[in-house]
């Protein structure tokens, strides 16, 4: 199968969607592969790199995708991409569904696209393999940021993150007990926060209770629940997965002007339209924003930031659904890993996503797990 693999044009977006090791296994299985000019640069990985490994470089995501039935790419089309796609492909890539449009599924629809969304994708025990991946680095990476921004220079409280003998630590209230949420409370532990961890799924709580050795506070996420923790944060992280449209701003704003002056609203969730009433959308340059004397930290693709370990982690994630899909057809693959039917979005132009029912009022097909078909 010929294989596309294109440059991120989404602002400050550094990931790739394969390392050069990958892109090698899949030509020595017999695939073309190619890769637009630098599209791994930021991420340290060479064009030189890429051709050493059996690809193609070609200068111009025209000529990528001009050349592919399977177009691999971290975030969604932009519309000049969109406008480039032929009839009959398939894609792969996070399709954000909380800040999708009508329009852009629209597009896809009449080109007969296939379309696989990485956060949809589950493996066969039900775990959200791919986007668990990005969920982790996230999670890490709002502790890591926010022990920046509580300092005074920052705008923050000036807090230490950790406290000290003698100096009480800052409270970090975590809502959403996912893999972003673990990976933050973990991390927060790590460096001597009081951390409180709020989800309204037992199940998770109780999970993430033993995986933190009762280090953590978990708590219901009720609305008076979380009313009182974002009163009581130095630090509140988003980290809820939105699958309908009662998640979102499940934070009001009335909620957030309780805060402490200084304190941090962390919305991890904002790639998916934001749990936080008060935030939108903000970028790596320039990241923060006050209001109601509360800083908000809402940057979409907080994974971009470490790019070559996202891009390794990417990669483990999705590397053997592109070599199934490569070598077999998206058909095929369903009778190898029936499982991937929930990260199908669009099946040959036809929406079978539930999700886009519940988010966009998009009418859905139900797909065959058997074949594919709908």
């Amino acid at each position: 199968m010929n294989i596309g693999i294109l440059k991120e044009k989404f602002e400050n977006e550094e990931r790739v969607a394969l390392t050069p090791a990958a892109v090698e296994s899949l030509v020595r299985a017999g695939n073309t592969v190619v890769v637009e000019r630098n599209a791994g640069a930021a991420a340290k990985f060479t064009n030189n790199s890429y051709q050493e490994a059996g690809a193609a470089v070609a200068y111009s995501s025209e000529e990528v995708i001009g050349r592919s039935d399977l177009i691999v790419k971290v975030i969604q089309p932009d519309d000049e991409e969109l406008s480039l796609l032929h009839e009959g492909q398939v894609l792969l890539s996070f399709l954000h569904f909380g800040v999708a449009t009508r329009d852009f599924i629209g597009a896809l629809e009449r080109k007969k696209i296939t379309a696989i969304a990485f956060e949809l994708i589950e493996d066969s025990g039900g775990y959200h393999s791919v986007l668990s991946q990005m969920s982790e680095i996230a999670g890490q990476l709002a502790i890591v940021e926010s022990a920046r921004y509580l300092c005074t220079d920052k705008g923050g409280r000036g807090l230490l993150l950790g406290g000290m003998p003698g100096v009480a630590p800052a409270a970090v209230v975590i809502l959403g007990a996912g893999s972003a949420g673990r990976s933050a409370a973990r991390t927060a532990l790590g460096m001597g926060a009081q951390v409180i961890l709020l989800d309204k799924d037992l199940a998770k709580l109780r999970h993430a209770d033993v995986m933190l050795e009762k280090r953590a506070t978990t708590v219901v996420a009720s609305p008076e629940n979380i009313r009182r923790g974002v009163s009581f944060a130095d630090v509140f992280i988003g980290a809820i997965t939105i699958d309908e449209e009662e998640d979102h701003h499940m934070v009001t704003e009335d909620m957030v002007k309780t805060m402490k002056a200084g304190g941090i609203i962390m919305d991890i969730s904002i790639d998916e339209g934001g749990c936080v009433e008060t935030t939108y959308p903000t970028s790596i340059t320039d990241p923060v924003f006050t209001k109601h004397g509360v800083l908000h930290y809402c940057v979409p693709n907080m994974p971009s930031m470490v790019a070559r370990s996202s891009t390794y982690a990417l990669t483990n994630a999705i590397l053997p659904l592109v070599k199934t899909v490569a070598t077999v057809g998206v058909h095929g693959a369903l009778r190898v890993m029936p499982h991937l039917a929930k990260g199908i979005a669009l099946m040959e132009g036809v929406p079978v996503a539930p999700i886009l029912e519940e988010m966009l009022d998009i009418p859905v097909q139900p797909l065959s797990p058997d074949d594919g078909t709908v």
